[in-house]
């Protein structure tokens, strides 16, 4: 029997949807904290969910997928996407809308890294970061020390 499950991710909500074989449907909402994102995986397991996607929306999916990651097949799918499918979508049936696109394999999941190539990605971009920041006080300090210059 095959289970899917779709998430519509917000920045403090997660909509589950899971759909079953046996035309069961099973929707939820859960926040996103660790032990509420417990919760649901614990849900999906419970119904045999073996296929999960979800909507990339910024940042906010990647705690989600940290903790699904071990247990289920995950696909992360692009809104414009999702949105381009046939059929009608509203706002409260988004997580209904991936998991019947998931069930019917109607979608592609994204590219995701592998964990440790995340981190190095994070550790690049801080550095970058860092270093824009120094040239900018660099500049800063010039411009002060500039002014401060006595005129002969």
């Amino acid at each position: 029997m095959r289970a899917v499950c779709g998430l519509d991710v917000h920045k403090d909500s997660v909509f589950l949807c899971i759909l079953c074989e046996t035309d069961e449907i099973i929707e939820r909402v859960f926040g996103v904290l660790t032990f509420q994102l417990r919760d649901m995986r614990r849900l999906m397991q419970s119904y045999g969910v073996s296929e999960v996607t979800m909507e990339s929306t910024s940042v906010y999916w990647i705690p989600i997928w940290r903790v699904l990651e071990p247990y289920f097949h995950l696909r992360l799918v692009n809104p414009y996407f999702i949105k381009q499918m046939p059929g009608r979508k509203s706002d409260v049936k988004d997580a209904q809308w991936i998991a019947e696109c998931t069930c019917k394999d109607l979608i592609r999941g994204s590219f995701v890294p592998p964990e440790i190539i995340q981190q190095l990605r994070q550790y690049d971009r801080r550095i970058f970061d860092l270093d824009a920041e120094i040239v900018r006080k660099l500049s800063k300090l010039d411009a002060v020390m500039q002014r401060c210059v006595e005129a002969r």
